[in-house]
């Protein structure tokens, strides 16, 4: 069985709406007018235990509900959940002990007192042993590098030092599924290097099952193997990274290194970049092979190498390809 599945899952909120005016507003505490809005569209997928998946679209495209509902803080339309065994609304305990979840933006951790508090409470909910705690506790500070935050109030810490102990108050109960939604958001690069190797260290070491939201794609080249793409609360793909970029991008680069400056390329392809003697130049998938053989028969090459797009055009491509609803 899956740690994760979905089947023809929905969520439909009720919105009012009115006209600008004082008048409307009036007439809307007697006439309320409302609309349905699909955040989520009848989605179905599974996510095998041990795997970490990317689950990616634009702002408002229902990664977030579906998180929420995956965890229990919503109630689906419609549609059947299942995590570990458990219907997620039915908020048991054996279920909200094998889970957690991870907002970039919002805070768990107490605002006024010291981090190692807001851990204290956390064991207390867990009802987890002193001797489990304090292991966990020390693994979990070494593996973050956090010793030297615990002592200090949540308000006087950086973002990227508040994310660190958000992760360690997060996993206290060692939870066999994570749902993380834009954990590294607002992080420097480092910081978000840093947080990217701690949950691959952790899925590793424990085998847990995370289902990650990112805008940043180098938190999903360097974690998922698999993606999921919701757009408008519907799927339009799942499967590997790899076959993303096959299937949506109908080009490379080609980056040549030439020995002479000033040279004109566009009879081999896009010129999209010159910068002195080298050039990027975007070419069809299909003729790369001629391209480049031809390039280093004709021109003075000191260095080649061809490349994929960057994965967020190939997204783009995805969502331009997308039919309206």
């Amino acid at each position: 069985m899956p740690s994760i599945s979905i089947t023809n899952l929905a969520k439909t909120y009720s919105v009012p709406e009115r006209d600008a005016g004082l008048g409307n507003a009036l007439k809307s505490l007697i006439h309320r007018k409302t609309r349905d809005v699909k955040a989520v569209d009848q989605i179905s997928f599974d996510v095998d235990g041990g795997e970490i998946v990317g689950f990616l679209g634009p702002n408002g495209a229902g990664k977030t509900t579906t998180l929420k509902m995956l965890s229990g803080l919503l109630y689906p339309t419609s549609g059947t959940l299942n995590v570990l065994g458990h219907t997620p609304s039915k908020r048991e305990r054996e279920f909200l002990t094998q889970i957690t979840l991870v907002m970039g933006q919002r805070n768990q951790l107490i605002w006024d007192i010291p981090v190692i508090d807001s851990l204290e409470r956390n064991r207390a909910v867990y009802r987890i042993s002193r001797e489990d705690y304090t292991s966990i506790r020390d693994e979990l500070t070494d593996l973050l590098d956090i010793g030297d935050l615990l002592s200090k109030p949540v308000r006087n810490l950086s973002l990227g030092e508040r994310m660190k102990c958000e992760f360690a108050a997060a996993l206290l109960h060692r939870p066999s599924v994570l749902f993380l939604d834009e954990p590294t958001i607002g992080l420097d690069v480092t910081m978000q290097r840093r947080i990217r190797e701690f949950v691959a260290a952790y899925n590793v070491k424990y085998g847990a099952t995370v289902l990650l939201t990112s805008h940043y794609m180098a938190d999903v080249e360097a974690l998922c193997k698999r993606v999921v793409i919701i757009h408008r609360g519907r799927i339009l793909f799942d499967g590997d990274l790899a076959d993303l970029v096959t299937k949506f991008s109908p080009h490379k680069t080609i980056i040549v290194e030439l020995e002479t400056e000033g040279t004109d390329l566009t009879s081999y392809g896009d010129v999209v970049e010159a910068d002195g003697n080298r050039y990027s130049l975007r070419v069809p998938k299909s003729e790369t092979p001629q391209i480049t053989a031809k390039l280093l028969g004709d021109q003075p090459v000191i260095d080649l190498t061809v490349e994929d797009p960057p994965i967020e055009e190939v997204i783009e491509q995805v969502f331009a390809d997308s039919p309206e609803p």
